[in-house]
């Protein structure tokens, strides 16, 4: 998890770190699994080595350091980072009872939510069928089927789903998840000509990248359940709200969607006024971490209790 100690990292390099230079050390920082991640700023190139050597001795599993240097990228989502100690970006995180093994280099995984993770697990119910876009390693994925849901995670970089794939098997939970390794898009419309005027029907399709275990990916059959899905959790990229009017499509009437948006906090008010014209009611809304000054991630808990047709492709791109 995001790691916060009694002594900041910033008091701890006082006097190593000279003073004018001190406030640019940086508030925060993750360690997932035995790997610290931080993003160090150019100015303080000469205290790189020091800064992590000071990360290093603040948590004693620790057997990496790395330095992010560039944002998430590419439809995968992943960035790119320099060693500071350590020869490996391979790890073994645990998380609300989970373990998640996965390589900080080709993953995208975020410790700071583990709390949210936690929340959106305890109000899923056993028999529930559940999606879950831009799955990633399973974070929201895993404690789902341990609730006793039927998932169907999409994740399209497939180093993300080979990992999934273990983590199922570390986690014994074979049989709960279908992993399937494609770009939602594609899969929406896939979904949505199956769909009629009376909602989804029960359809089975056979050309989908069904993941079967880390080393092997082969055409199986899916099938959709009959009246849509029970919940669908969205952890959305920066920039992709536009996912939620196509996620909507495939939950049924009185279903749920936790959704994900990245936005200034005078925008929700307008936000949810958008939500509700789309047939969404908003049962809670919170703030779940800062990403950039005056930006916030922000979870909305939506019930489905009827759908506007003409709205559902305008939420979120204002």
């Amino acid at each position: 998890m995001s790691f916060r100690n009694r002594i900041s990292l910033r008091d701890a390099m006082r006097g190593i770190v000279e003073e004018p230079l001190l406030p640019m050390v940086p508030k925060r920082f993750d360690y997932i699994g035995n790997v610290a991640v931080i993003s160090i700023p150019p100015e303080l190139e000469a205290y790189k080595k020091s800064i992590a050597s000071k990360l290093l001795s603040m948590r004693g599993n620790t057997r990496a350091v790395l330095n992010k240097v560039s944002k998430l990228e590419g439809e995968h989502r992943v960035a790119d980072f320099e060693f500071l100690i350590g020869e490996t970006t391979e790890t073994i995180h645990r998380e609300n009872g989970y373990t998640y093994k996965l390589d900080v280099k080709k993953v995208f995984f975020n410790p700071r939510l583990y709390s949210e993770r936690r929340r959106v697990a305890s109000k899923i119910k056993s028999g529930e069928n559940i999606i879950i876009p831009f799955a990633g390693v399973g974070p929201f994925v895993l404690p789902a089927a341990g609730k006793g849901a039927k998932v169907y995670a999409i994740e399209i970089n497939p180093n993300a789903c080979a990992c999934l794939q273990e983590n199922i098997r570390i986690n014994r939970l074979e049989g709960q998840i279908t992993v399937i390794q494609d770009d939602f898009e594609n899969l929406f419309h896939m979904f949505n000509s199956a769909k009629t005027s009376e909602g989804l029907v029960n359809t089975t399709f056979s050309s989908l990248h069904v993941c079967l275990n880390p080393e092997e990916a082969k055409d199986e059959n899916f099938q959709i359940p009959e009246n849509g899905f029970d919940r669908a959790i969205v952890p959305t990229p920066y920039g992709m709200d536009h996912f939620l009017g196509k996620i909507s499509k495939l939950v049924r009437k009185e279903g749920y969607i936790h959704f994900y948006t990245f936005k200034a906090e005078s925008q929700i008010p307008v936000l949810i006024d958008e939500y509700k014209k789309m047939g969404l009611e908003v049962e809670l809304y919170r703030r779940t971490g800062n990403v950039a000054p005056g930006i916030s991630r922000w979870v909305f808990d939506l019930k489905k209790i009827g759908l506007k047709e003409e709205s559902v492709e305008t939420v979120g791109n204002k």
